[in-house]
């Protein structure tokens, strides 16, 4: 069994590496931050009483992810946020996160805020989708 490669000296094809691994750093002894996930959804009156628009509670009809980053003893400054299609990237003095997300976002349309009295990074990343018959704006 023997894989063609684009390149004689590769070792692998781009095809056996996960997306995303790029990050992975086993070696670095930071400690990784409690963190929550939630999903958020804009809807109206036409969805809440008439059902007009087919949405439904699932994380399916979900324009956005909201992510809550535990960080004590961190200063806004210290952040290093770096995000891509499917992966969030925090970094601080003394805490690392990778995360891989459940959907891919628009990393150009997110924002962060960080609330300093509860010491908690809230991160709102736009979930990238496929038109299909429940998101079709």
């Amino acid at each position: 069994f023997q894989m063609k490669s684009e390149n004689k000296k590769t070792i692998w094809n781009t095809e056996e590496v996960p997306e995303g691994s790029e990050f992975d750093d086993t070696w670095d002894p930071r400690e990784k931050p409690e963190y929550e996930i939630s999903f958020k959804q804009h809807v109206g009156t036409e969805d809440v009483f008439f059902g007009m628009t087919g949405k439904d509670p699932s994380t399916a009809c979900c324009e956005d992810i909201v992510i809550k980053i535990k960080l004590p003893e961190t200063k806004y400054s210290d952040i290093t946020l770096d995000i891509q299609d499917k992966v969030l990237d925090l970094r601080t003095p003394k805490n690392k996160l990778l995360l891989h997300l459940p959907y891919p976002v628009n990393s150009k349309e997110g924002r962060a805020r960080f609330l300093s009295e509860e010491e908690i990074l809230e991160v709102t990343l736009r979930v990238s989708r496929k038109l299909d018959l429940i998101n079709f704006s």
